[in-house]
């Protein structure tokens, strides 16, 4: 239980710009629960271990935090350890598992309804976390749903080998050039082929995704870079916490909400009884209403 005075606290504080379409984007890094501790805990690795001590141990080195967790991630594959011969397939094999945070499903078929009531607007989503991609993609769900997944990868010598190499590292700032893809209108698939298209300049009015029209939902201080960005554009931000844990509340607060990062914290629900839920569809609601009336402005403003 939280104590009555964080309690207290936490309630007080708590386009396509063109001719023809408008989007929306929710990028939504609260998926699922912490997916590779799941993945280590399945394989019987100590994960207290793992993240309070060799991980910490490494970023007292100097290692990124992300480098440091994927580097224990491959110490623990291989012959005789405790993550055997993992490959991508089993890691997508694995996330086939997961079960998605309560409401979820029923939020993007809500928001794609609302949406569609006002013409020429559409609604994306878009996943960006410092997990394992090939996890996250195995979810049926995820895979038929989401426009894009970016995460951390490992690679194999080959396609299907056993996992011994970093592709790919998603780190705190790392988030935002995703952020800026989703912005200019770069296709994942791109963008993976030649990673430095999203350096090109693209004109403010040329911009796929307006900032302003970001929705971006996250859990941890890694999405804190992200936070800034979209809230320094015009964007939403809402945060995720888990409620029944005071220490991550504290943190929640001291990190989030004082420093007004966020909107509001909430418990990771997305049910349209759930705070986090009907926050989101009302801000969903209110970014529909906003660009109707921009665009009526603007039809007014060429007569």
């Amino acid at each position: 239980m939280l104590s009555s005075s964080l309690s207290q606290l936490l309630e007080r504080a708590r386009t396509r710009f063109g001719l023809e379409v408008e989007v929306l984007d929710a990028t939504l890094q609260h998926v699922y629960p912490d997916s590779t501790t799941a993945l280590l805990e399945r394989h019987g690795v100590n994960t207290r271990k793992f993240w309070k001590k060799d991980t910490k141990a490494l970023i007292a080195q100097g290692y990124d935090p992300a480098l440091a967790y994927l580097k224990l991630l491959l110490n623990n594959i291989g012959p005789g350890r405790p993550l055997g011969a993992l490959t991508n397939a089993d890691l997508r094999a694995f996330g086939a598992t997961l079960t998605l945070y309560p409401g979820l499903p029923d939020l993007l078929s809500d928001l794609r309804a609302s949406v569609k009531k006002v013409k020429n607007i559409e609604i994306e989503f878009f996943v960006i976390s410092g997990e394992l991609r090939e996890i996250i993609q195995g979810h049926r769900f995820i895979r038929r749903e989401f426009s894009g997944v970016y995460g951390c990868e490992l690679a194999g010598d080959e396609e299907s080998g056993v996992l011994k190499y970093v592709k790919r590292c998603v780190t705190f700032t790392e988030k935002t050039r995703f952020l800026f893809e989703i912005n200019k209108g770069l296709a994942p698939s791109r963008t993976r082929r030649n990673p430095y298209l999203v350096n090109r300049d693209v004109p403010q009015s040329k911009r796929r995704v307006p900032f302003k029209n970001l929705i971006y939902v996250g859990d941890g201080l890694t999405d804190i870079p992200c936070f800034s960005l979209v809230k320094y554009f015009g964007g939403t931000t809402f945060g995720g916490f888990n409620p029944g844990d005071e220490g991550k509340a504290k943190r929640a607060l001291v990190e989030f909400l004082i420093p007004s990062r966020v909107i509001s914290m909430h418990a990771p629900k997305y049910g349209r009884k759930d705070d986090l839920g009907a926050l989101i569809r009302a801000a969903v609601a209110t970014q529909c209403s906003r660009i109707k009336l921009e665009r009526q402005e603007t039809e007014g403003k060429s007569r």
